[in-house]
């Protein structure tokens, strides 16, 4: 058994824990540890093998009286896995102890997001002083920040699809001109949170704002979303990348991230004492193409919004990879900031490469899934209003708790 204590006393000093949470998600959802990564059960040994890709990290698992965790105290030690404990008391001793539960998913990197608006006071203008704007032909961009597939779904009206780790290369292309105002969207608030600020950062001339609460907030106000629109931001010429490149290094150096080459690369793969993640943040079909042998594919956007699905292991390194640099820079600076040691690969693409996907089993089907209020185009405007609410809420959850170790430049 490990105790609430010593799980807290591993995030507090950064050493490395994955605290697993067994139920499905959409029990997940209503209520866990602000570092708690969710794997059911019935998906541990499909997918212990990349998200918890060190056989000796200390594994913690617990459900809810659910009598999840013997069995899988089970099956990681039959893969391998050396130093796997049972939380004490599970999600109700957490709870006794009197820690925070956090809902939803995703939660640290959304709350995250709540305290880099807190604290930069990110600019953001609401759904109907946009609508405005589009009416008038007023001269603005609209970069939608989320994948491609969810802005397929629906987006607004005249947006174009910028995933997160883009924007700094399609500001230049989608807004040559630093009078045209850019507006970053996503579906709630996260990603329209740290796209905007990303842009601010990185010293983008042009004005940037949010649009706030995202396609929510302009579902609330009663405006229409398109739907199947497939605009994507065009490629740089190679004097506006090199533009980018600087102003994303820029970010990256003030956040303190590190950058290595490949001997610095396989001296960190060799050390055992350590958890390593390496993810390539470039669009899928660029990966698939051809991307550096032992790397996954995570969209550097999704990487920052989705960390506790692709790093579980809370205090582990992660390597980020780029071919032209923007993406992998802006992504590590994020990462920095939320507390991860992460470092930038300088290098690698110039030598040999693997194509097609990376293999990492991620489809979950339809069983037991959270229903989140911000995908698709059926969701209850109470569900909308009270997501929000709840994200307006997490700083506050975030100084009460007292583990996340963000700083915010």
């Amino acid at each position: 058994m490990t105790t609430p204590a010593q799980i807290r006393g591993a995030l507090l000093t950064n050493r490395e824990i994955a605290l697993i949470d067994l139920r499905e998600e959409a029990a997940f959802a209503l209520g866990h540890p602000l570092f708690a990564a969710q794997i059911p059960l019935r998906r541990l040994e499909i997918e212990a093998e990349w998200r918890l890709p060190r056989r000796a990290v200390t594994v913690v698992l617990y459900d809810d009286g659910d009598g999840l965790v013997e069995p899988a105290i089970t099956t990681l030690r039959a893969l391998g896995y050396t130093d796997v404990h049972a939380l004490e008391g599970g999600l109700a001793g957490w709870r006794d102890a009197g820690h925070e539960l956090f809902e939803d998913v995703n939660s640290y990197s959304k709350a995250f997001g709540e305290l880099v608006e807190h604290r930069r006071h990110t600019p953001s203008l609401p759904a109907e002083e946009v609508h405005a704007l589009i009416r008038e032909k007023a001269d603005i961009a609209i970069l939608d920040a989320r994948r491609f597939d969810e802005y397929r779904t629906m987006s607004i009206p005249t947006g174009v699809s910028a995933p997160g780790a883009e924007l700094v290369l399609a500001a230049k292309a989608v807004a040559p001109d630093p009078d045209t105002t850019i507006i970053v969207n996503c579906a709630g608030r996260t990603r329209s949170i740290i796209g905007a600020q990303s842009l601010i950062n990185a010293g983008v001339p042009n004005p940037v704002f949010a649009l706030r609460n995202g396609t929510i907030g302009w579902t609330l106000a009663g405006q229409g979303l398109d739907t199947g629109q497939t605009r994507q931001a065009p490629e740089l010429p190679l004097e506006g990348a090199d533009e980018a490149r600087l102003r994303a290094r820029n970010v990256a150096y003030r956040a303190g991230v590190k950058r290595i080459g490949l001997a610095d690369l396989a001296e960190l793969e060799r050390d055992t004492s350590r958890t390593l993640y390496r993810y390539d943040v470039r669009q899928p079909t660029a990966f698939e193409a051809g991307h550096i042998p032992g790397f996954r594919n995570a969209q550097g956007g999704q990487l920052v919004q989705e960390t506790d699905h692709n790093a579980p292991v809370r205090g582990a390194r992660i390597v980020v990879a780029d071919d032209l640099g923007p993406r992998a820079d802006m992504t590590a600076s994020w990462l920095a900031q939320m507390g991860w040691e992460v470092l930038v690969l300088d290098g690698g693409f110039d030598g040999p490469l693997e194509t097609g996907s990376d293999g990492a089993p991620r489809p979950r089907g339809s069983e037991g899934r959270y229903k989140r209020p911000y995908e698709g185009t059926d969701n209850k405007a109470a569900a909308m209003q009270a997501y929000l609410d709840w994200e307006y809420g997490l700083v506050d959850q975030l100084a009460r708790d007292g583990t996340h170790g963000f700083h915010v430049l």
